[in-house]
């Protein structure tokens, strides 16, 4: 089963279930994360929540998502309480695209990205309940900065680059209890400067500050442990780079369990009715290719096991130069 956000034709918010084929607005919902609030203080799973409210009017999601009534998949009305988080060299192809962005003069040393991956390797699936070792980990910003699928990617005219990362995220809510409850999976695109990121290694931090997608629609359940996917960047409609990608478990150092415990072993991130958004890393970069992305371009990211394709333009701020003024009270 799937899930989505949109407006109606009428501007009201409201929820919207996939089964094969099938689509319908889930009754008396106005949020995936209402809907799931109500399906904690019941007891139950979220498809369970949803099965229970029957079926409202038949939507077309292609349509509505053409017409620019998709919305995110889970959202919150204060944008302060989403949190936009990821860890990064989780898959097994990583590596070899950061390590020769922090490549180091001596041929014979290992690059900090490198002795990370293998960290990850030899610790990253830990086996019954013992902690395995915590990965890379960044911050991406609140929910101001995350962008509804079909909606510009803006990226500040002090940015070095602007290029795409193709990746799965997963999306929770925080319950009453300070328990974190993971509803499912979206398609995401990780938005970041890797030229910033390449200058030096302890700028990753400001590469990652940049807006994100994730969506159209949110797989409940589980995350297939074989991921397969294409991602590609259009220009005047045509592909001019296109990767396949892969992710799930079976494609990772890292279990899902391993990185969801060290973000949320810190209580910051199990604040009661808190969103998450955590993206969980790729190996595909079309920066790794020497592809530099331009104004109007469109990121497109798809799997056939999370429903509609992503897509994003970008749009490049020109105008970065005038330092910010900081006023004095």
């Amino acid at each position: 089963m799937f899930l989505s956000q949109l407006k109606s034709t009428g501007g009201d918010r409201a929820v919207a279930a996939r089964s094969g084929d099938r689509a319908w607005i889930v009754p008396g919902a106005r949020s995936t994360r209402d809907l799931a609030q109500a399906a904690i203080a019941a007891g139950h799973g979220l498809e369970a929540e949803i099965t229970a409210r029957g079926e409202g009017e038949a939507v077309d999601l292609a349509a509505a998502l053409a017409e620019g009534r998709v919305l995110l998949p889970l959202d919150h009305d204060d944008p302060a309480h989403l949190h936009l988080t990821g860890t990064g060299l989780t898959h097994l192809g990583s590596a070899a695209t950061r390590n020769s962005m922090h490549a180091k003069a001596d041929a014979e040393s290992l690059t900090d990205s490198m002795k990370m991956f293998r960290m990850g390797l030899e610790g990253g699936k830990p086996i019954g309940t013992q902690v395995g070792v915590q990965p890379e980990w960044f911050y991406k910003g609140n929910g101001v900065n995350a962008i509804a699928p079909g909606a510009a990617l803006v990226s500040p005219g002090f940015a070095l680059d602007a290029g795409e990362e193709p990746e799965i995220a997963g999306l929770y809510l925080i319950g009453p209890d300070g328990t974190p409850f993971r509803l499912g999976f979206a398609l995401a695109n990780e938005f970041s400067d890797h030229v910033t990121e390449r200058g030096n290694y302890l700028w990753l931090a400001h590469s990652k500050l940049r807006p994100a997608s994730y969506g159209p629609e949110m797989l409940v359940g589980n995350l297939p442990d074989h991921v397969e996917g294409t991602s590609r960047i259009l220009r005047d409609g045509r592909a001019i780079w296109e990767k396949p990608f892969l992710s799930g478990e079976a494609n990772m150092s890292h279990s899902l369990a391993n990185l969801e415990h060290h973000h949320f072993k810190y209580a910051l991130f199990r604040q009661p009715g808190d969103v998450h958004v955590h993206f969980f890393g790729t190996a595909t970069l079309s920066f790794a290719d020497g592809i530099k992305a331009q104004n109007g371009d469109v990121f497109q990211i798809e799997s056939p096991a999370f429903g509609l394709a992503l897509s994003n333009p970008l749009d490049q701020q020109q105008n970065g130069a005038t330092p910010v003024a900081v006023a004095i009270l």
